[in-house]
């Protein structure tokens, strides 16, 4: 028997049916690749999907340490929406300040889409929790921008510099960068920092100043 060549949305409500349009088209951020290797295979680079969910468990096993009390379901929503983006502008690495220049509108085109597949009500409810996790204006966003940059700093730090290594990232760009951890938690950038340190001292990263540090 030959496959049926009608296509799935048409044996579905519409609600339904851009629902799972959505579900299927963000599929695509397995594919996604983040400078970072992966711990237990440093020669592998992580993708977006790995990202999110390590960050997730990551937020979930450390919300105690956030600087106020959050609620830790806005806080996972906003991590499994905040990287969805990149399907389409792509992974920036935060120490390229070239490549940060037009980031904000190429992932704004891509959030107009991305989301737009979704019913209206959900497209809108999405874009508002990526909004907020760009604006590091709530307790859950500072928290989650926090373990955001702290998922990356054990991966390099776990692989004896990954990608601070690999692309030269001078000690103070890496300290610069990371420091903001303690907008969300002081109380994990006090202990984190000492991994900075011992990085450092370990030559996981270059010496000396290589330009200004993005505040993305």
């Amino acid at each position: 028997m030959e496959p049926s060549s009608t296509p799935p949305a048409a044996l579905l409500p519409e609600r339904l049916a851009r629902q799972i349009g959505f579900l299927m088209e963000i599929d695509k951020v397995k594919t996604v690749l983040r400078r970072n290797r992966v711990i237990s295979e440093p020669a592998r680079r992580e993708n977006d999907a790995e990202h999110m969910y390590h960050f997730a468990i990551m937020a979930v096993v450390l919300a105690e340490y956030a600087n106020e009390p959050v609620d830790l379901l806005r806080v996972l929503r906003m991590i499994l929406i905040h990287d969805l983006v990149e399907i389409d502008a792509g992974d920036t690495f935060v120490y390229d300040l070239a490549a940060q220049a037009g980031k904000r509108e190429r992932e704004e085109r891509a959030a107009e889409r991305i989301f737009g597949l979704l019913p209206d009500d959900q497209r809108d409810e999405v874009r508002a929790a990526w909004e907020e996790f760009e604006s590091e204006e709530t307790p859950e966003a500072r928290f989650a921008a926090s373990i955001d940059r702290l998922q990356p700093l054990l991966c390099n730090y776990h692989t004896q510099g990954g990608a601070w290594k690999e692309h030269g990232i001078s000690r103070d760009r890496v300290f610069a960068r990371n420091s903001k951890i303690a907008r969300g938690s002081e109380e994990l950038w006090t202990h984190v920092s000492r991994l900075l340190e011992d990085a450092a001292a370990k030559g996981y990263m270059a010496d000396g100043q290589a330009g200004s540090e993005s505040t993305s």
